[in-house]
């Protein structure tokens, strides 16, 4: 009778506990279910807020210098965006095209004293419809002596009697404001009285480190970026009074870290990358995509352009 009394006794005690942490199992995982649950609604209400503020923008990108180098930086939602498709962009040797339903392309290049005599009427015939020539520079070394490009006169003449459209640059090592005007000053002296048509851009280099070596007295090593973006802007400015379109050359590296392009929003960019298709985040109106193109009518490479057309 005893051992009969134990028998049932252990069994109520196995069902009770059974029971305990049964309820106490299904306690804990509504729980959890709930946490999930609330955490999903929080996250699908985030992701609605941040994709209205970002608009799908990413919040950091990758990208790589001419050297390989890897790089990480922010993308600023305030600069207008690059509304190009990459797979639109063809390349047929050293030429380019582009074609969607918004965009079109044109084909140049940019030329300097460099290149010598150029036979304008041979780069036209090749299918070139635009050339950007350089009129001045800034020497490196404390002096940043200002010097005319021995051929922009010359070639602004001679592009213009083949039919392509000209547009100047200056290579620019200015380290304040007063400099960059003086380099504008200059450029639009040069082209004073000519056809000029298309941009007078800004070539603000900074040299990179690989380069050091061969130009260890860049004036513009240790410029900051709000100088950066001053001297752009004062280069700019000064253009625009005269009549002219300005632009700014740079590439990912300048845009990344060293121009703020949210100061320059209506100037046109004249973006370098030698990737297959732009690295940048950004809206362009022109791409130098290739540094040692083959062109009929010049000696040797020129740097290879394509002009964005907005149709």
């Amino acid at each position: 009778m005893k051992k009969w009394l134990l028998s049932v006794i252990l069994v109520l005690l196995s069902l009770s506990l059974f029971s305990c942490a049964d309820s106490k199992k299904t306690s804990t995982a509504r729980k959890a279910e709930n946490k999930t649950e609330s955490s999903k609604s929080k996250d699908s209400s985030s992701g609605d807020t941040e994709a209205e503020k970002k608009d799908d923008t990413p919040v950091s990108m990758k990208f790589r210098d001419v050297y390989g180098t890897v790089y990480k930086c922010d993308v600023n939602p305030e600069i207008p965006s690059n509304e190009y498709d990459n797979k639109n962009f063809v390349h047929n040797g050293d030429f380019l095209q582009y074609n969607d339903d918004k965009y079109s392309s044109r084909m140049g290049i940019d030329v300097s004293g460099h290149q010598g005599d150029i036979d304008f009427k041979k780069v036209k015939e090749s299918g070139i419809d635009f050339v950007i020539v350089r009129v001045a520079y800034r020497g490196y070394g404390s002096k940043g002596l200002l010097c005319e490009d021995k051929y922009a006169r010359q070639n602004i003449q001679e592009a213009s009697d083949a039919g392509l459209d000209v547009g100047v640059y200056v290579f620019s090592q200015a380290i304040n404001e007063k400099e960059a005007e003086e380099e504008a000053d200059m450029a639009l002296s040069i082209i004073d009285g000519t056809e000029i048509s298309l941009p007078v851009c800004f070539d603000p280099e900074h040299i990179l480190l690989e380069d050091h070596s061969k130009n260890p007295d860049a004036r513009t090593s240790d410029v900051s970026e709000e100088q950066f973006t001053k001297n752009a802007a004062a280069f700019c400015n000064r253009v625009k009074e005269a009549g002219y379109t300005p632009m700014v050359y740079a590439n990912m590296l300048w845009e990344a870290f060293s121009l703020d392009l949210s100061q320059l929003k209506d100037i046109p960019v004249w973006y370098a990358d030698y990737e297959k298709v732009p690295q940048t985040p950004y809206n362009f109106m022109f791409w130098q995509y290739y540094n040692k193109g083959k062109v009929l009518g010049v000696s040797g490479s020129c740097d290879m352009d394509i002009q964005m057309i907005n149709e």
